[in-house]
């Protein structure tokens, strides 16, 4: 398995597919760069596919001694830029959903130049104080969570324990009558199972990257501030977390985007709706060219 530079002692695992534009995956919680093993053959012979682990998930790097803050976006960004520098990757679009879409975003703001365009899942901005409403209490009660030491001494009880939790995730989040095939919760178990690997992937969390947090402490930008790639949102009319109706606001955000609606899908948009995500890397690849 390739690996990148280290960047402030984080090294990404990453595969690369196929060739053509260059196309970034980036995956969720709790997942790891096999969230795009649907995208991967349906692209690899259009593009450059490069899909990093992001810093704390899979096989990358987790130093023992990093603090929180090195697992939050404006860190994992850091290390994806460095990756796309270092394979000589040009103005990528972005692939990203859950952890991955605020990576992409990041990069978005804070690099542009970087970046061609992108094909987001949620979450998006624009949620504010609806965070805090009754319904999305009960769906992000996970996120309080992980910023206690029990969270990590439960998952230390080994894989069962590991398995029965993030299989609630896999089932609750995803659309009706859909969750991963038992091999694949069996390498998602020993991923998560790993030494040190279930409390570096809830830094995010305790970085205040999550969605309470970064829902709480966002304003809209200015227009002229908006980010500017062009961008799709493809947002499920079964999104459990994220409900449909907090797409309204995207427009302040975002200078360029068009939102699609995927009947019948949940979270987990890269796994349930592949030929929809590949659809829409194929038109940001060819709205894009030139």
């Amino acid at each position: 398995m390739p690996r990148s530079a280290p960047v402030d002692g984080f090294s990404l695992a990453y595969e690369r597919h196929g060739a053509g534009p260059p196309v970034i995956l980036l995956h969720g919680w709790p997942g790891t760069r096999r969230d795009y093993r649907e995208l991967i053959p349906r692209l690899a012979g259009e593009a450059d596919l490069v899909v990093p682990d992001l810093r704390g998930f899979g096989e990358s790097g987790r130093p023992a001694e990093a603090p929180a803050s090195a697992y939050a976006a404006p860190a994992q960004a850091a290390s994806v830029r460095a990756l796309a520098v270092e394979l000589g990757l040009e103005r990528a679009v972005l692939v990203g959903y859950d952890v991955g879409s605020r990576v992409a975003q990041e990069i978005a703001r804070t690099a542009p130049a970087e970046v061609r365009g992108m094909v987001l899942a949620p979450p998006m901005p624009g949620i504010g104080d609806r965070i805090l409403s009754a319904g999305a209490v009960r769906e992000f009660w996970y996120q309080p969570f992980h910023q206690l030491a029990l969270a990590e001494e439960l998952m230390a009880l080994g894989p069962p324990a590991v398995r029965a939790y993030l299989r609630h995730f896999w089932s609750h989040w995803s659309a009706d009558g859909w969750e991963p095939p038992a091999d694949e919760l069996d390498r998602l178990v020993a991923a998560y199972s790993a030494p040190g690997a279930f409390a570096a992937s809830i830094n995010w969390y305790r970085a205040g990257a999550g969605a309470i947090a970064r829902s709480l402490a966002e304003t809209a930008p200015a227009p002229e501030e908006r980010i500017a790639a062009p961008t799709l949102v493809v947002w499920g009319d079964q999104e459990p977390l994220f409900p449909l109706e907090w797409a309204d606001r995207i427009g302040e955000f975002f200078a360029d985007a068009t939102l699609e609606v995927l009947p019948g899908i949940g979270h987990f948009t890269p796994l349930e709706a592949p030929d929809a995500v590949a659809g829409g890397v194929r038109r940001m690849l060819a709205r894009t060219s030139g």
